[in-house]
């Protein structure tokens, strides 16, 4: 498993790329057992509510979300046939198009891995302690809720 939690900008194929490496070469992952790999990618969009968005500033509990974050790929690990999975997001402030998260999954067998990526992004936005506060042409605002879908 692997976990980064940043407040620099995340390029998101860069990311990938090193957490592949670096799984590869800790022995974390057999370069040639996997053949398929799940990623999602989740950007900043400028509307949310019926409102444009300039900012958001995200922020968490670092001890909590990394451990909430460790369970979450823990539970994907043990319930689907997947040989390892990777999380990054981003905190502080972000502008829209900024990439919030990443979240990948290596598996023998594709279905594995899709299953696997959006079970772990699902948990992800319904679990960890990520509070958001947008910022509007009509103000701050904390959000209240997770988008769905």
């Amino acid at each position: 498993m692997l976990i980064d939690i940043s407040d620099k900008a995340i390029d998101p194929w860069q990311w990938l790329a090193r957490a592949q490496a670096q799984l590869i070469s800790s022995g974390a992952l057999k370069q040639h057992r996997f053949g398929a790999s799940a990623n999602f990618i989740g950007t900043m969009r400028d509307f949310n509510d019926d409102q444009t968005i300039q900012a958001m500033e995200l922020v968490h509990y670092p001890s909590m979300t990394k451990k909430e974050l460790e369970n979450i790929l823990h539970e994907a690990l043990t319930k689907h046939a997947i040989l390892q999975a990777a999380i990054t997001h981003r905190i502080g402030k972000v502008s829209p198009s900024d990439t919030l998260v990443v979240v990948a999954v290596w598996s023998a067998h594709r279905n594995a891995a899709f299953e696997a990526c959006r079970e772990i992004m699902e948990a992800l936005k319904h679990r960890a302690p990520f509070w958001k506060k947008e910022h509007t042409d009509k103000g701050a605002r904390w959000v209240a809720k997770n988008t769905q879908g």
